[in-house]
């Protein structure tokens, strides 16, 4: 029950820190609906080494954060889970443009990928993406509406599909739209969807980041859920970004540069491998090597020429997400 508490107890300290007068040594992260557990560790950790600092905390999908901070919420720093949510808020001027160039790796400390997880013994036999459109087998992912974790599903298993059917756009978008079909409920964002598999006992597979799946399978055990590696996957980049706006309106602007520095060091990494999330400090991934499975990783640039082209084909209104999902 702890993943799932958490979230509760998240939400309750963002509404007191709502009520509150900001100040130099508080900031408020508005993070990925998943990274609950994450940056509770992270928090406690720098907290330790910044005594009388106060770090708040807002959970939910991406997008739906990004959309809440261009209609006031006041959050210093962000850090999501798709980089199209941050330039939502550049094209707000909320955030600087070459906000990629303020920190290492184009902003991403650390990055996962779309993975499965299914019932002990995998009664439906899922081994790759191809199983998910049987007839017999129920999805469970979050609403790529509003979830970034949902919109890396959504890629991935196009990008699996434009490989399997040799670019055949009409077989792509036929291989999607049944995906979509086997989705029996979709959840705003990742926390409720593994909510909906793992309490609700829906679905057959739950398709979301690989630290989520991770997760889960270590708070229950083997004996109750498993971790599914398909044959290839997407590079989900997590992104992270000072709120320009805010920082400075709140004094903060030290403080957060400093906070999302923290999320680089070799404690703020071993944190991230910890929870399930792939280092980019070198040391750390080969530490955690045995943990993570080897998996062929595409990237959006690869695949489908990068982020721009992708929100214009495929997530602008009536793209080709919206005919997808339109039609279930």
């Amino acid at each position: 029950m702890k993943r799932f508490l958490l979230g509760v107890a998240t939400l309750t300290g963002l509404f007191l820190a709502s009520s509150q007068a900001w100040s130099a040594d508080r900031l408020l992260n508005a993070s990925y609906d998943v990274g609950r557990e994450l940056f509770a560790q992270v928090n406690k950790a720098f907290i330790s080494e910044h005594p009388g600092v106060a770090i708040d905390q807002s959970h939910a999908g991406t997008s739906a954060q990004a959309r809440a901070i261009a209609e006031g919420l006041g959050a210093d720093v962000v850090t999501f889970n798709q980089v199209l949510d941050i330039d939502f808020l550049v094209s707000k001027g909320l955030i600087s443009a070459d906000w990629q160039k303020d920190f290492p790796d184009n902003a991403s400390p650390f990055y996962s990928l779309p993975s499965f997880l299914v019932r002990a013994g995998n009664p439906k036999n899922i081994k790759d993406w191809d199983d998910l459109v049987r007839d017999d087998v129920q999805v469970i992912f979050p609403n790529p509406k509003t979830s970034g974790n949902a919109r890396y599903t959504y890629l991935a298993a196009t990008a699996y599909a434009k490989e399997a059917f040799k670019g055949d756009d009409a077989k792509v978008k036929e291989f999607v739209t049944k995906l979509f079909n086997n989705v029996p409920i979709f959840d705003s964002g990742g926390r409720a969807a593994t909510t909906t598999f793992v309490q609700r006992e829906i679905g057959d597979v739950l398709i979301t980041f690989e630290s989520e799946t991770r997760g889960v399978r270590r708070e229950y055990g083997d004996d109750k859920f498993e971790q599914v590696t398909p044959s290839v996957s997407l590079l989900a980049e997590f992104p992270v970004a000072i709120v320009d706006t805010v920082a400075d309106e709140h004094g903060t602007r030290d403080l957060a540069k400093t906070y999302l520095d923290f999320l680089y060091t070799p404690q703020g990494q071993d944190i991230a491998a910890r929870n399930g999330l792939r280092a980019r400090d070198a040391a750390v991934a080969t530490k955690y090597k045995a943990d993570f499975p080897d998996i062929r990783l595409l990237t959006v640039e690869d695949v489908f020429g990068g982020w721009a082209k992708i929100q214009a084909e495929h997530f602008a209104a009536g793209g080709l997400l919206d005919q997808t999902y339109g039609s279930r």
